[in-house]
Parts: structure tokens; sequence; C-alpha cells
């Protein structure tokens, strides 16, 4: 599958099957993951893997659509704001990387914005040099939506002078 069918086919997974995930495929990915973009090479992403214990006190409503497996990816916050946002951003690049390595694999992800909330925050341990920019659900789809339509690019598309 070429790269850009891996961007148009790549889908958020609510509904996982229950089969476990091998961890060194996810290790893979991730290393992979962590060629993303980043200023200064900062590399400002971490990433916990969550267990049952931790799973059960975040409480999520859907209990992540029965994934298998749940990952915490933070940021470390950075020393202004500009670097805040870079950081954020550079995450936000690397999660995406992890997405797309996932669904070339043939394994689907659903990005959570549970674990920023304070309570979240508490139960993956996040210190205050640290924002949780997800939790992920990861594991086989049990239901792969359909495309959703996009704006055609044209529209967003403005060409300056």
């Amino acid at each position: 599958m070429s790269i850009i069918d891996i961007i148009k086919t790549r889908r958020t997974i609510k509904s996982f099957k229950p089969d476990s995930i091998n961890m060194s495929e996810v290790e893979d990915w991730l290393e992979a993951s962590s060629y993303a973009p980043n200023h200064k090479m900062h590399e400002p992403w971490e990433v916990k893997v969550i267990g049952g214990e931790t799973r059960a006190k975040i409480n999520h409503k859907t209990n992540f659509g029965g994934a298998p497996l749940l990952l915490a990816v933070l940021s470390k916050v950075g020393a202004n704001k500009v670097e805040r946002d870079e950081n954020i951003m550079a995450t936000s690049c690397f999660i995406q990387n992890f997405a797309l390595a996932a669904h070339e694999a043939g394994v689907g992800v659903f990005w959570c914005s549970i674990g920023a909330s304070a309570q979240g925050r508490q139960h993956l341990q996040a210190t205050d040099e640290q924002e949780v920019v997800a939790v992920l659900a990861v594991g086989y789809a049990a239901d792969v939506p359909d495309v959703k339509p996009r704006t055609p690019i044209k529209e967003k598309i403005t060409y300056l002078a």
C-alpha cells in the first residue's frame, strides 16, 4: 500500500476485537513514530503503557471500545508558549505517525483526549512539566467506519502574492 493509500484509508476505530497486540510490533511503530518533525530535536513525547488498574480508574464511558492496549502520549510543557506549542505539534505528528504505522499493519487506533482532564492527568501520573496529548486505544478493528466526506482541498488553499 502506498503512503497516500495508508493516509486515505486510515480510520478512527471505536470498536475493537479482544485479540492482543504484539508489543514488539508496537515498539517498532513507536520507534518509527519518533522520526516525527520536532524543533531542535527536543523529542518532547513520552509514552506510558496503561495497565488494567489505571484503565479502570480512568473509567472511559465506552471502555475505549474494548481495545486490548492503551497508550498515553505526553509532551514536555516547554519553557515558553512557543516551545509548548511546538512540542504539542511535534507530539501530534508522533501520534499520527503511530496511527499510520499501526494502520499499515492492520491495527486500528482511537485518539482520545480524556487523559487531559485533571482526573485523567492524576491517574496517568502526569507532572506539571507534562501535557497529556492523547490516550490511544489500539487494537484490531471490530468495525471500520466508512470514509466521511471531506471539503475539496481547493476550497482550503489560498495563494498569497
